[in-house]
């Protein structure tokens, strides 16, 4: 669990990091336990009035203070006051005929963005966007070419999980509970929305928020490598990588990122974080984008093998996902079952993710929401792709 340390009582009126006039209420739905109690301590009460209104935010998913029958009237007549519990704004809801679920909702800079619950076999998968738009830009992901706006607050990505629960009427103690698992894999980068992904990954695992174990919330990076090694003294969530490539020189034209911290660069932090988790039973996620005649081939395979051989991990193939002028296609069937059978004889762990919800859009690399895009990242794109 990340290392918290209590905020003084003068950063009260901005704990939810939301605020930026005096008149602002404090979004509850965006504290942390320790914030939540900083709070409570700064307007003179007690600790335990944290612990009583995270449970009515998060485990009863309530937005009205005069629903939380435990708490005074006095103390709920003074929090709606200079408090409030404000989820994302929810523009629309799609169903694909798989039983995926995607959630439109809208933040604070006007920009939309997606959430998308998969279910699978007894588990209930929720993705969760950490910024409007994304800050990188993978030649393959539609996301990426929509540009960027800004970050998400922590009301805001974990106003995602807020907001399917709110949906499927979960349960933290109950066993049969819908959402079973969050994925730091939706729209955006989260380690370059470092602070605000790891409260909300805390609220996640916190017994008071949404109980989850350390081992059913995964982070996926892209990799950056300052921040993942930050991370392992400050969280202790399962990891994936999007590594896509196996040298660096493909790498750079698939995730431009590799440019400014290569292949071995990145092994390095993702051995650093796998180091510091005290379950040594534990490996990372190796999450391979199949691109027809780009990283594809035999050879692409022997090249993966070789780069993860000292390695604990399993590796996950998604077959692209087209969306227009990607310029990429999808492999053949036959092309990822060579693929995965070379990595398998070679001993690895390989799965290949079912493609889910792409009748909504809702597949892997298709989120796109609707990025008020402050890079003209969007404009270029469109325009290159109508020469």
């Amino acid at each position: 669990m990340s290392e918290l340390i209590e905020p003084s009582i003068d950063q009260a009126s901005e704990l939810a990091g939301e605020q930026s006039g005096e008149q602002e209420k404090v979004n509850l739905l965006g504290l942390s336990r320790a914030k939540m109690e900083a709070f409570f301590l700064s307007i003179g009460e007690k600790k335990f009035r944290a612990e009583q209104v995270l449970k009515w935010v998060h485990h009863h998913r309530v937005d009205n203070f005069d629903d939380m029958s435990n708490v005074s009237k006095s103390l709920r007549e003074r929090l709606k006051a200079i408090a409030e519990i404000r989820g994302p704004e929810v523009v629309s809801s799609h169903f694909s005929e798989d039983g995926t679920c995607k959630w439109v909702v809208r933040v604070a800079s006007g920009s939309c963005v997606e959430t998308v619950y998969i279910p699978d076999n007894g588990r209930g998968t929720l993705c969760v966007s950490s910024q409007a738009g994304c800050s990188l830009d993978c030649s393959f992901c539609s996301t990426g070419k929509q540009g960027f706006n800004s970050d998400l607050t922590v009301a805001e990505i974990i106003g995602q999980v807020w907001v399917a629960a709110r949906y499927f009427g979960n349960v933290p103690a109950k066993m049969d509970r819908s959402i079973t698992n969050v994925v730091m894999m939706g729209m955006g980068e989260p380690l370059m929305n470092f602070d605000n992904v790891v409260d909300a990954m805390d609220l996640m695992m916190d017994d008071l928020g949404y109980g989850l174990s350390k081992r059913r919330v995964t982070l996926s990076t892209s990799g950056v490598v300052p921040a993942l090694k930050k991370l392992s003294g400050v969280s202790n969530v399962s990891l994936a990588v999007s590594l896509h490539a196996a040298n660096n020189e493909l790498r750079n034209q698939l995730v431009p990122i590799n440019r400014k911290y290569p292949l071995d660069q990145l092994l390095e932090a993702i051995h650093h974080y796998m180091n510091s988790l005290t379950d040594s039973k534990r490996v990372v996620t190796i999450e391979y984008t199949l691109l027809a005649g780009i990283n594809d081939q035999p050879e692409h395979a022997e090249q993966l093998i070789a780069l993860l051989k000292d390695m604990p991990c399993k590796l996950n193939l998604i077959p692209f996902n087209p969306f227009p002028h990607s310029g990429y296609e999808r492999p053949s069937n036959n092309a990822v079952r060579r693929f995965q059978e070379s990595l398998q004889l070679a001993g690895f762990n390989v799965t290949v993710r079912k493609t889910r919800g792409g009748d909504i859009a809702a597949a892997c690399g298709q989120l796109v929401g609707d990025v008020m895009d402050k890079t003209r990242r969007s404009e270029r794109y469109i325009a290159a792709r109508q020469i």
